[in-house]
């Protein structure tokens, strides 16, 4: 086992970082508003008193943006997580299907499903999760009957205080991060390389954002709005839900 330096981290993040925002800024570019309204409930726009087609307009792009934001970043602390644990035990991605990180610590080969937060999935994504760890456990003990394993889900963010799910350990925050690297106060050391030019990188996104609402106001207004300004509720309500002719 070798201690991680916090200027790896750093280093890392630097080099890193920008993909993450780079993939802010396109999952906006690829927003088409007509797909997006069509996932959208349009009886609760009316029933929060939604009068302005920029409202309607902020609330679905803020919506996706959380969405995917959370996702994306999820993807990037991955991907930290398998470098620092390379740098601490030598981990490495996983060659096998749906499993993120795998390393050797004290005789054991751990199998990890790296996830965001603790509350990510529903009961079947779970099972899902379960029936994978057992295939991996079935695949590595092809080569070596003998071997050890166990399966862990780690959630980047979050407290789980029963990490004893019976088919896996479940470690969430600073248990995960500690977990992967031995050192207790990671969770909280990576916090300032993570801001690395995050306002620069904030502002072209902002850019962008802006951008997006107002060609999306523009077309909303002139495809589902009466000449007066006022939306159209009907016509809205036909595009999403009517009946394909």
């Amino acid at each position: 086992m070798k201690q991680i330096v916090i200027k790896d981290v750093t280093r890392y993040v630097e080099a890193n970082i920008g993909i993450f925002h780079e993939k802010r800024i396109r999952s906006l570019d690829g927003l088409k508003l007509n797909k997006v309204l069509k996932r959208k409930n349009p009886y609760l726009f009316k029933a929060k008193y939604t009068i302005t087609s920029e409202q309607i307009i902020r609330g679905i792009v803020d919506a996706h943006i959380s969405s995917n934001e959370e996702t994306i970043f999820g993807n990037w602390l991955e991907g930290l997580a398998i470098f620092i644990n390379e740098k601490v035990y030598g981990g490495r991605k996983s060659g096998i299907p749906n499993i993120d990180l795998e390393f050797d610590k004290e005789k054991v080969r751990y199998i990890i499903a790296i996830k965001s937060g603790p509350n990510w999935g529903n009961s079947r994504q779970i099972a899902k999760m379960i029936s994978d760890f057992k295939t991996a456990k079935k695949t590595l003990r092809t080569s070596n009957s003998q071997l050890n394993v166990a399966a862990i889900n780690g959630c980047c963010y979050g407290i789980d205080n029963n990490p004893d799910k019976g088919d896996y350990f479940k470690y969430c925050g600073q248990v995960f991060w500690a977990f992967i690297s031995g050192n207790e106060n990671l969770y909280t050391d990576i916090i300032e390389p993570l801001g690395h030019k995050a306002r620069e990188r904030n502002e072209e996104f902002q850019k962008s954002y802006s951008q997006m609402i107002n060609k999306f106001t523009k077309q909303f207004s002139n495809d589902y709005c009466n000449d007066d300004g006022e939306i159209n509720w009907e016509k809205l309500v036909q595009f999403n839900s009517g009946m394909t002719k």
